[in-house]
């Protein structure tokens, strides 16, 4: 995979130094004067001569890029295009602020410090995240993608891609802790919290390590025949890695709750019939909102490797289906606080508090929002034994 075509950045390191003229580090410094110009030599220019990263900082590179890559540069802020923005970013609020009532119904309960429940957290995390990488790349699209400089459009994708691979995982541990519980395996004794700090530690390192692989060298920088035509300043190679290891994700995921569904099948299953279809049930909306909404994106993706350049008009549409794809980390939450009472009875707390607070300004009688949970859902039962999980309709998460 890191082929000469993929890691172009470096080949840098391989040019001679007289090549290197004064003109192009002047671009790099963003048009500080010509050579005899009298302006100052900038203490950097040194420094950057041979560098892999010297195209970093120049601002003309995204523009050549996207030159090259796509049919036209015209991207006019119509009253449609700037409807679509407003919608997008609306979106994205909706997604910050029910993943935000997710992590302060977790983090204020102490019954919600199980497993389970850290593990949902920690998705909804993602998903914030993800929404707030979606409303940055939104409004730093259109005319504003060229003014970027090559790390700054670094930054801008990488982070989507950091934030939805961290939502990706978190599905993936949640998919383990929920095998882990239904196959009656004791991992979580007396060291249970080093051990979900790590796999949801792992989460974010290998997150944060497959976003930042384009910034760190693979890229397609002095390479365009190598670039893609969705993510111009991304080499293909990485675009086919990112698939498919998603891909593979997907397919773990898969595997895991067909496994869960054998076990809870099986005849020496300790679960009723009814509990073995809510569980059916949460297992297909699950794997099928997941798959409804990546599925276009990465079909669009693998497209994008092998098409050659301005070829496929489909991938000018990409967006759409990006944006299409947004929708898991809307719709995470609504899952899984619909099959926990408990849970949702927690997230909607707080807008009672505010309810019952305005009442109360009003001369009305105080609330009881504040007041500690008294039942106890199955999935609080399931994520304190795990030996011995219940999986009852409504009120139970897998």
């Amino acid at each position: 995979m890191w082929s000469a075509g993929s890691c172009s950045s470096f080949s840098a390191l391989t040019t001679p130094w007289l090549q290197v003229t004064a003109e192009s580090h002047l671009a790099i410094g963003g048009g500080w004067g010509a050579v005899g110009s009298g302006t100052t030599p900038h203490p950097s220019w040194g420094l950057a001569m041979g560098s892999p990263y010297e195209d970093y900082l120049n601002p003309d590179k995204v523009f050549e890029h996207y030159n090259f890559t796509k049919e036209t540069l015209a991207t006019p802020d119509t009253s449609s295009r700037q409807a679509f923005s407003v919608f997008i970013v609306l979106v994205c609020c909706a997604i910050i602020l029910e993943n935000l009532l997710v992590l302060v119904a977790v983090a204020r309960n102490s019954k919600f410090h199980s497993a389970m429940y850290l593990f949902l957290g920690n998705l909804a995390a993602s998903d914030l995240l993800a929404g707030v990488a979606f409303m940055a790349n939104t409004l730093l699209s259109g005319p504003r993608t060229l003014q970027l400089t090559p790390v700054s459009w670094f930054a801008r994708e990488g982070s989507a891609f950091i934030a939805l691979s961290a939502s990706v995982f978190s599905l993936l541990a949640i998919a383990i802790e929920r095998h882990v519980a239904i196959t009656k395996v004791k991992v979580y004794g007396s060291d249970k919290s080093f051990r979900m700090l790590l796999l949801i530690g792992a989460c974010w390192v290998i997150s944060v390590a497959l976003g930042g692989l384009p910034i760190l060298g693979w890229n397609c920088l002095g390479h365009l025949d190598a670039c893609s035509t969705v993510l111009p300043l991304y080499a293909k190679s990485y675009v086919l890695f990112v698939v498919t290891v998603f891909t593979a994700i997907l397919l773990a995921i898969v595997a895991l709750y067909v496994r869960i569904y054998c076990v809870v099948r099986s005849s020496h299953a300790e679960v009723a019939v009814p509990h073995t279809l809510a569980l059916l049930k949460t297992v297909t909306i699950v794997l099928g909102v997941f798959i409804v909404c990546w599925l276009p994106a990465f079909t669009v993706l693998l497209l994008d490797t092998s098409c050659p350049v301005r070829a496929c008009p489909i991938l000018y549409k990409a967006h759409y289906f990006f944006f299409f794809a947004m929708f898991n980390s809307l719709l995470n939450p609504v899952i899984y606080t619909w099959r926990s009472r408990d849970l949702r009875r927690e997230v909607f707390r707080p807008l009672c508090c505010w309810e019952q607070r305005a009442q109360q300004a009003r001369g009305g009688t105080p609330g009881r929002c504040l007041l500690p949970l008294r039942s106890s859902s199955s999935l609080e039962r399931g994520t304190q034994m795990p030996t011995s999980p219940t999986f009852m309709e409504g009120n139970t998460v897998v």
